[in-house]
């Protein structure tokens, strides 16, 4: 039997979507932020710019296109973890599958670069990455049954959120992920070295 005509639909949508994303990725990178327009990147897609449009609401979204993907896929891990799985080991699951591959993708260096050196991109960012704070750590509220500026969710998920920043210089990025994950389960304690064994 062949999938109905709404499930066809989404899927062209999709695609269209993702071919309006990679082109734009490819000229930014390409060309650099500033130099690329709108028209450019639906000439780049072979598609109108009302089309650009009505999958993204402006350059910035563009760069981000997985944004609010990610931040579903989060909220996800928290809500809809199997019974009996901690909320803390359903996002260290999540990291763990998600996060080394997008540091180890070819394009990655380049799209770090890229928006660290377009402060439009930076402010974009910045902005993408308090609000994820605030919906992972409401999601943990939640899920704890405590109000949503509880300072402990709101911690852990900034925490959780940092990872990546934490870990991408990290020869092992899978073994440093999963040291922060131990941290916030068990607690930070002093690492065995010379100032420790001086009673520091």
């Amino acid at each position: 039997m062949t999938p109905p005509p709404a499930g066809r639909r989404e899927r062209k949508k999709a695609a269209t979507r993702q071919a309006i994303a990679d082109a734009a990725l490819e000229l930014f990178l390409e060309r650099g932020y500033d130099q690329v327009s709108i028209r450019d990147i639906a000439d780049a897609a072979d598609v109108s710019t009302t089309t650009v449009f009505k999958h993204f609401t402006g350059k910035e979204a563009l760069v981000f296109d997985q944004d609010e993907d990610r931040e579903a896929e989060l909220i996800a891990a928290v809500r809809r973890r199997p019974a009996g799985l901690s909320i803390l080991e359903s996002l260290r699951q999540h990291v763990l599958g998600t996060w080394p591959a997008i540091a180890e993708h070819p394009q990655r260096a380049g799209f770090t670069a890229l928006v660290e050196s377009t402060p439009a991109l930076r402010a974009y960012a910045e902005h993408m990455w308090t609000r994820h704070t605030d919906s992972l750590g409401a999601a943990i509220a939640d899920e704890t049954g405590v109000d949503r500026d509880d300072l402990a969710c709101v911690t852990l998920a900034r925490f959780v959120l940092e990872i990546p920043a934490l870990t991408h210089a990290r020869p092992d990025r899978r073994a440093a992920v999963e040291e922060v994950f131990d941290i916030l389960t068990h607690g930070w304690k002093p690492p065995a070295g010379p100032t420790a064994a001086r009673g520091a």
